[in-house]
């Protein structure tokens, strides 16, 4: 699914200059915990999170993610949002719950990791 179908379903909001909306993205994973992103996420992938801080950057370039949305209308900072547009991971920001989020893109087809991904 390329990332512009994502920001249609989600009616997100492209904080980075660098948003790519012909770039791929084959999965998501959603969590708070960074630990967890690094430990069971899938690399080419959709992060989805309520954190907000320059750590879900660092994790994200990390762990190989693709693109970064963040939920509930939850915006990183200038700074933040800079580090993203340096490491070119394109940030978005939708109003729905992370519950939500993950319901609308599975319903339009995007998987998350399955144990199968390991």
């Amino acid at each position: 699914m390329k990332l512009g179908q994502i920001k249609a379903i989600l009616n997100a909001v492209v904080l980075s200059k660098n948003g790519d909306m012909e770039l791929e993205i084959g999965r998501a994973y959603c969590a708070d915990l960074m630990s967890d992103v690094l430990a069971f996420s899938i690399t080419n992938s959709l992060l989805i999170t309520g954190l907000t801080n320059s750590q879900v950057i660092r994790t994200a370039e990390m762990a190989d993610m693709n693109a970064i949305v963040f939920v509930q209308g939850k915006r990183p900072d200038l700074e933040t949002i800079s580090l993203a547009e340096e490491k070119n991971i394109p940030l978005l920001v939708t109003d729905f719950s992370m519950f939500g989020t993950c319901g609308r893109l599975f319903e339009k087809g995007l998987p998350g990791r399955s144990n199968r991904d390991k």
